[in-house]
């Protein structure tokens, strides 16, 4: 490659611009969808770390390079890369690719506007609003506010300092000299970005008060409310529960209605982490494992999972029609925020977050919706639930498989290098390694569950 003459830079030369741009789609269509999404090819073509970065030539040079090499690092970068579309990859929370989310992905890029200001996103401000509004009448509100944020760790961390503000709002101009020592509840089965979060905003690990869970993952509400009364006892102040709704281990729903009591009670903020589970409020069938959801103050939602929105795609709700988000968040930039443009003002969001720069993550959630209206994601779903438990039925109809294996980490080094296919594990308190199947990608059928149980059987055979 390094023998090739350059190509001239393609700044202002709209005939090569466009040429190079439809190779490249031609390339994406080819090697990373219609290819990425099939069966018969493999999940990921396996490299060790130092070969890999010499096949991709990661090194940035000084001079540029000709249109065939930069096609040439196109595919390479394609195939050398997971294929999360793939309907054998079962690794991570989110899998499978929309064709309608996936437009839309490519006109947010192509647009590559920022959502901060009417003025310049307008299209993308009005369905923002509407996408959201959408969302929290699934909750179970009628009013409310919201934004999309970079991921539901985000979104978690926004609840918790929305929370703090709200119960000592003089803490946003006095720091941590605001407040007393302060005390937030959570399951054992949370997710680790409220471990994360308290410590980022400056709360300490050690506010994070740890509730027990059942043998199915579910929060304890006695255990709740014991956690609670010896904070209260050690000079602590409660100020939030966190409870999740879809846990990333065990996909456990914690009872809802029930933490909602002991939050009502003691007068605690009450979010729900529904990343994972939240897309199950569009499942007549299944909605009721989130009973009492719209009890809650805030709720995180990660379409880019459950309905395969792509990433990142994630929404956080809240009850609150006072402008929290922005009392909160706001910082009045005169160079963005000015009160006296042509336009509404209440139209720039941009200031209810603590980004100044936001991508558009709407408009792929809008564009499937569209497309596939709220039937077709209802029978998305459903399809979901539908193969988990003919997972569980064929699991016990076969000898040697049980929901926990400690020949995990070997199969799966065997099932990535041939890339067959790709599951994540992991140990689960006394547990040993474990496989956790996630069921999400809408293109999967019976035969690719049936085909995961075989490949585990060959590939374990002489374990």
């Amino acid at each position: 490659m390094a023998d090739s003459k350059p190509l001239p830079s393609h700044d202002g030369d709209r005939v090569a611009m466009e040429a190079l741009l439809r190779d490249v789609f031609g390339i994406v269509v080819d090697e990373a969808i219609r290819k990425g999404t099939s069966a018969s090819e493999k999940v990921c073509e396996w490299k060790e770390p130092e070969e890999l970065k010499q096949l991709l030539d990661l090194e940035l040079q000084s001079q540029g390079e000709s249109q065939e090499q930069i096609l040439e690092r196109c595919r390479a970068v394609i195939r050398y890369s997971v294929k999360t579309g793939h309907p054998r990859f079962f690794n991570q929370l989110f899998s499978g690719l929309d064709p309608h989310a996936l437009a839309g992905r490519i006109i947010t890029e192509s647009l590559n506007t920022s959502q901060y200001t009417y003025e310049i996103a307008p299209v993308f401000v009005l369905m923002e609003e509407e996408v959201l509004k959408k969302l929290r009448s699934l909750v179970g509100w009628s009013s409310g506010d919201g934004v999309f944020c970079p991921g539901g760790s985000i979104s978690n961390m926004y609840a918790i300092n929305l929370a703090r503000y709200q119960r000592y709002p003089d803490c946003k101009q006095r720091g941590l000299r605001a407040l007393p020592p302060l005390a937030l509840f959570t399951s054992q089965e949370c997710h680790y970005s409220i471990n994360k979060g308290a410590a980022f905003l400056g709360l300490g690990t050690d506010s994070v008060r740890v509730v027990k869970a059942d043998e199915r993952g579910k929060m304890i509400p006695e255990d709740l409310e014991r956690q609670i009364n010896l904070a209260e006892a050690e000079g602590a102040v409660p100020f939030l529960v966190n409870a999740t709704s879809g846990t990333t281990v065990l996909g456990a729903f914690d009872p809802l209605e029930a933490i909602a009591d002991v939050c009502q009670r003691h007068g605690l903020w009450l979010h729900v982490d529904a990343a994972w589970g939240g897309s199950v409020l569009l499942s007549q069938t299944h909605r009721h494992l989130l009973n009492g959801i719209q009890r809650a103050d805030s709720v995180a939602w990660n379409p880019h999972k459950l309905l395969a929105a792509g990433l990142q795609c994630s929404a956080l709700l809240l009850r609150d029609t006072s402008n929290l988000l922005k009392r909160c968040h706001g910082s009045q930039a005169s160079y963005l925020f000015q009160q006296d443009k042509f336009y509404d003002v209440t139209l720039d969001t941009g200031d209810k977050v603590v980004q100044c720069g936001r991508r558009v993550d709407c408009l792929k959630l809008w564009l499937m919706w569209k497309a596939q209206g709220g039937q077709g994601l209802e029978q998305r779903i459903n399809q979901a639930f539908a193969l988990a438990r003919y997972l569980v039925e064929e699991i016990k109809k076969r000898e040697g498989f049980e929901l926990v294996m400690e020949v995990a980490p070997v199969l799966k080094e065997r099932m990535v290098k041939e890339g067959s296919m790709m599951i994540g594990y992991q140990p689960h308190g006394t547990r040993g390694n474990f496989f956790r199947m996630v069921v999400a990608n809408p293109t999967l059928s019976c035969a690719d569950i049936d085909f995961l149980l075989n490949e585990l059987e060959r590939l374990g055979q002489d374990l």
